[in-house]
């Protein structure tokens, strides 16, 4: 009964806040008019949202966010030096990258991953969600790309989802 009352209480609570951040007020009002909202929009958007994923891993979620926080700093310093030194020297390429994922917000993550990791960017993903393609501004080898997401992203997505 809950549930179809209330399908999303935390997304409801977060737009509730946001409401109340954004109006910058407490009013009665306010209160009323966040309250309706948090509501609201999960009342009507559920249906589009996908099932629950949940992970039991926190402590590799962590980690896993560790990892792509630091990949993020390392690549943003190789791309400036990348760009400020010779442009010319860039080996820009498409790779098309096997998925071993099948939990589709696992590959939304991966894919969201590659996309922030400056220097590389998701751009497509097949059909049948088995292969993602991916832009790099500048590879040296093919295999070694592919590598390196399954060893530093894939495979701990992997045991987080799955």
């Amino acid at each position: 009964m809950t549930r179809r009352l209330l399908p999303r209480p935390r997304l409801s609570l977060f737009l509730f806040l946001i409401w109340l951040l954004l109006s910058n007020s407490v009013s009665a009002s306010s209160v009323f008019f966040g309250a309706l909202l948090g509501w609201l929009i999960p009342m009507l958007s559920h249906r589009f949202w996908p099932d629950h994923t949940h992970s039991a891993h926190p402590l590799l979620m962590a980690r896993y966010l560790m990892v792509v926080l630091m990949d993020i700093a390392v690549a943003n310093l190789n791309v400036a030096r990348l760009i400020l030194g010779s442009p010319k020297k860039l080996r820009p390429a498409f790779v098309t990258y096997p998925l071993e994922l099948d939990n589709d917000f696992a590959i939304t993550v991966l894919a969201s991953t590659i996309s922030l990791t400056p220097g590389t960017v998701s751009s497509q993903i097949s059909d049948d969600r088995r292969y993602l393609l991916i832009h790099a501004l500048d590879m040296d080898s093919e295999e070694e790309l592919i590598r390196g997401i399954k060893r530093r992203y894939e495979k701990p997505l992997m045991e987080i989802f799955q």
